[in-house]
């Protein structure tokens, strides 16, 4: 009987188990070097579920693994067992004393709980390079720290209160009043255990020393034994010692902290000294000059981070040879503090002066956010990235870095797959090499490293891990550090949570000392644009298709586990994952490039999608799409007429619908339902020979027509204006060839992209234009066409906020309004002139905190409506709550998905904008 089987038959909800290939392979992944593929996997819809879970494998001799963000870099997130998901279901924020405390579930990124806090001027105490796609589970499990809340603020010191679920299925809320005598009366065995390894930890002179010079580091290694002197009750040690236990105790529902605040004034400078060493030797003044943070890069840090498209001249104009640098910020409550700060650590900074301009501090963060991905990134192909990170005391951190540098050179590491970084405030070095793991030399290589790493670490008086927890890749090495009593604290707490070893067995303790050396990940080379993939997850968060079927991330990763099973000769399996993947990996992936934004490297996965969709397409599909290029203006009023027609016979346009995608396919035939619109106007021409702004009014609006049209309103506003415009005579037969592209026909985009560039031609007779859309998808799509041209593209949106609105007048014709940017105004920089829009008609303008694409991606959301559902299930139900008076948009549409989502009608902002002008 299948692994899955037997969960269901003890219990488990059928439709939260999951046994295709596909699900296991695209959900085996996290960020680390380990790959361990689940026998099941579990999508978990509360806490009672998890509990069940739990029970039917403690029943089933079966272990368990929770994944969340998946972020996590030393193995904690992966298993043969069963994978239990507790990402989809468990997002609440619950905001309380006014911003002092929060309570969240573990599926919410610490983005979003910071979102949430910031209207109270507080946050979350723990600060991780991650913070956009690691969650509260992670933060929990993992104990995370970060850039600047060092230990005082780590998730350890700032939580107050935890709810459980342990193996047994007993909860636990700490937070309640009676908690400890709640756990006396269910757990009896536990209750009384804590108490008596507390008490033999206090009365132990050696232990009690070991913990308390261990504990003055950022430690994750092992479980968190500084709870057994830190608290007393056992409930109060139970919920401390559950943070950094990678879910091997219980399973955290919710976590409560107090929050810190969020100081409103911050000034950031990149220190760029001779080399490492005199970088470190500054330390102990920066410290004490009270910088709020101070990260080391070194010199490859140096090199990768210039190659980002966000650095600075500080780093690109800079000769790189041997330098390091710091990049150090000041944090404060008022203008004046922070002017005190910075002028008191002037000398230490020399040129370097800090600043406070936002954009500039937004760049430096960025580089150094998204190093470790970046410098992965850079590695060679098949090869894997390895990062580590340790920690020592202040007065060794130079020698650590030498020490490194010395076993880099011992075990044949080239400089260029090296890399140390890391929060020098804190001692905390992060470091990374490059190795194949796929050869028994690349294995034996590393596997000397480590032995030596382990013992120059510990020689210096420090921790095998700092934050990024033990894992499986230090899992053998906890004993050598803490030595053999605390060890056996260790796993005396261990039987004492969970006696069966259901949850996550091999990590953080481990019998096997060799146990760092298996389940190794090897990389599989499948499409160049994702080879540099490192499988870290940040793209995640913002994909519209993330909790309905694949993310970016798992596109990858089930691409990979595709070639890895036919590189094995399982081609029947591996033909099954292919099969699935049309629809998971492909027919439900909105191509809306938001991933990118968030990748450290950049990768679109959308462009994987969309050559991948090409490959799909026949001859006759190509040919189709050649020849609707060349009758587009045919086509569009065909379209029109469609929709029209449709609501006259509503039940006939939905019999037909149905039937078309039965018998012609759901990728061919659009699902026709109300919501839809009528079609709309045909497109007219504006022949202005002198005017220097081209219109190009998206076909979209002739397609689907609606209460006003956003070409007729941009018209309109430029005459208001006194800014004339031509419209081309051609106008109806083009398209931004988006259409195409991302259905993969490409000969039917090139045949647009060449008819668009002959009509700009003759319209521009040789004079310099700017060409304005007024959808922002469309306007994306004539930037990537017209890419060779001398032509400016620009969209309506930010040509209205830029020339228009300083000639008008508007006066507010809304209280409340309801934005929704889209995923191709965020690409293009637009947001800001669109907020700037709504914001001169309305009272008060809001963003959904949830924000994302809608997800509706041109045709996606009418041959796949799940999709769209799925993408604005929570900023709907946020709009909802906040009882706007109108929502805008900048796309047509966008503006439809949305109005479906929601449930009010969604305009272009340019009507409304042409209404507060009248």
């Amino acid at each position: 009987m299948s692994v899955s089987a037997r969960l269901t038959d003890l219990g488990v909800e059928p439709t939260s188990v999951r046994s295709r290939a596909i699900d296991l392979a695209a959900n085996a992944a996290d960020a680390s070097h380990y790959l361990l593929t689940p026998s099941a996997y579990v999508v978990a819809q509360d806490e009672a579920a998890v509990s069940r879970v739990m029970w039917a494998c403690s029943q089933a001799g079966l272990t368990m693994t929770f994944r969340s963000g998946g972020t996590s870099l030393s193995g904690q997130a992966g298993t043969a067992g069963v994978l239990v998901d507790v990402r989809r279901a468990f997002r609440r924020i619950e905001v309380l004393d006014e911003g002092g405390r929060v309570r969240v579930g573990p599926g919410t990124t610490v983005r979003a709980v910071n979102t949430a806090l910031a209207p109270y001027g507080r946050k979350l105490g723990p600060d991780p390079a991650s913070e956009a796609a690691c969650t509260i589970g992670g933060v929990v499990a993992n104990n995370s720290s970060g850039m600047s809340c060092g230990i005082a603020a780590n998730a350890y010191n700032t939580l107050e209160s935890i709810r459980l679920v342990l193996p047994s299925g007993t909860v636990v809320d700490t937070g309640a009043g009676d908690a400890d005598a709640r756990l006396a009366h269910d757990e009896p065995a536990l209750h009384t255990g804590l108490r008596e390894l507390r008490d033999r930890v206090r009365e132990n002179p050696v232990m009690r020393s070991d913990i308390e010079r261990l504990f003055s580091l950022k430690n994750t290694m092992g479980y968190g034994v500084n709870s057994l002197i830190d608290h007393h009750a056992p409930s109060e040690i139970l919920a401390h010692l559950v943070v950094g236990s990678e879910g091997t105790l219980g399973f955290v529902s919710s976590a409560t902290f107090r929050t810190v605040a969020a100081k409103p004034y911050a000034a950031t400078t990149l220190l760029v000294l001779p080399e490492l060493v005199s970088a470190t030797g500054l330390l102990p003044e920066l410290v004490a000059s009270e910088a709020a943070a101070i990260e080391l890069l070194d010199t490859r840090s140096l090199q990768v981070a210039a190659r980002d498209l966000r650095a600075g001249p500080a780093l690109t104009e800079l000769e790189l040879h041997t330098q390091a640098a710091l990049l150090v910020e000041y944090q404060a409550e008022s203008e004046q503090e922070l002017h005190e700060l910075v002028a008191g650590a002037s000398p230490l900074l020399r040129d370097a002066g800090p600043t406070s301009d936002p954009v500039t501090r937004a760049d430096l963060w960025h580089i150094r956010k998204g190093l470790y991905a970046s410098v992965a990134g850079a590695r060679r192909s098949g090869t894997t990235a390895l990062l580590e990170d340790v920690a020592v005391p202040m007065g060794a951190l130079t020698d650590a870095c030498t020490r490194l540098d010395d076993l880099f050179v011992k075990h044949g590491y080239d400089v260029a797959d090296t890399v140390v970084f890391g929060h020098a405030k804190d001692g905390n070095l992060h470091f990374m090499i490059t190795e194949d793991l796929g050869s028994a030399e690349g294995v034996a290589r590393y596997a000397g490293f480590t032995e030596d790493m382990v013992d120059a670490v510990l020689d210096l008086g420090g921790t095998l891990k700092a934050e990024h927890g033990t894992g499986r890749v230090m899992a053998p090495f906890v004993e050598r550090q803490y030595g053999p009593a605390l060890t056996t604290v260790m796993r005396d707490l261990k039987r004492l949570c969970d006696p069966q070893s259901v949850l996550n067995p091999g990590v953080v303790l481990t019998e096997d000392p060799q146990a760092h050396l298996r389940n190794l990940k090897t990389v599989h080379t499948v499409e160049t644009e994702v080879d540099r993939c490192v499988e870290c997850g940040f793209c995640e968060p913002v994909c519209p298709s993330k909790d309905l079927t694949l993310t970016p991330r798992q596109r990858i990763v089930a691409r990979r586990a595709e070639q890895a099973l036919r590189t094995t000769g399982a081609h029947e399996q591996a033909d099954e994952l292919a099969a699935d993947y049309d629809y998971e990996g492909l027919q439900t992936c909105a191509a809306d490039g938001m991933c990118q934004t968030m990748c450290p490297v950049g990768i679109d996965t959308g462009s994987l999608v969309r050559r991948l969709r090409s490959q799909q397409q026949g001859r006759m599909a190509q040919a189709g799409g050649r020849s609707a290029a060349r009758h587009w203006a045919g086509a569009t009023a065909v379209s029109s007429r469609a929709l029209t027609a449709a609501h006259k016979m509503p039940g006939v346009a939905a019999s037909l619908s149905t039937l078309g995608r039965r018998v012609v396919g759901d990728e061919r035939v659009p699902r026709w339902t109300p919501d839809l619109p009528r079609g709309g106007n045909a497109r007219r021409a504006l022949v202005s020979p002198a005017a220097e702004v081209v219109f190009v009014p998206s076909c979209t609006g002739t397609m689907f027509g609606g209460d006003g049209s956003a070409s007729d309103a941009f018209r309109q506003l430029c005459e208001r204006a006194g800014v004339p415009i031509t419209v081309p005579e051609d106008i109806a037969s083009l398209c931004c060839g988006m259409p195409w592209s991302s259905k993969g026909l490409a000969e039917g985009a090139s045949a647009m992209a060449e008819k668009v560039q002959s009509v700009l031609d003759r319209t521009a007779a040789g004079r310099s234009i700017t060409v304005v859309s007024d959808a922002a998808s469309c306007s994306e799509g004539f930037a990537k066409s017209l890419d060779d041209s001398p032509y400016l593209v620009e969209d309506a949106v930010a040509f209205a906020a830029r020339v228009l609105l300083p000639r008008l007048s508007p006066e507010r014709v809304a209280g409340r309004l309801a934005l929704h940017p889209t995923c191709s105004s965020t690409r293009s920089g637009t947001d800001e002139a669109l907020r700037a829009l709504a914001a001169a008609v309305a009272d008060e303008v809001f963003v959904p905190p949830s924000w994302g694409c809608c997800g509706f991606a041109g045709d996606r959301g009418l041959l796949h409506p799940e999709l769209t559902a799925s993408a604005t299930s929570a900023q709907a139900a946020e709009v909802r709550t906040f009882d706007a008076d109108v929502h805008v948009s900048c796309n047509r549409t966008c503006e439809i998905g949305m109005t479906r989502a929601v449930g009010s009608t969604y305009h272009h902002v340019l009507i409304l904008l042409e209404q507060a002008t009248r």
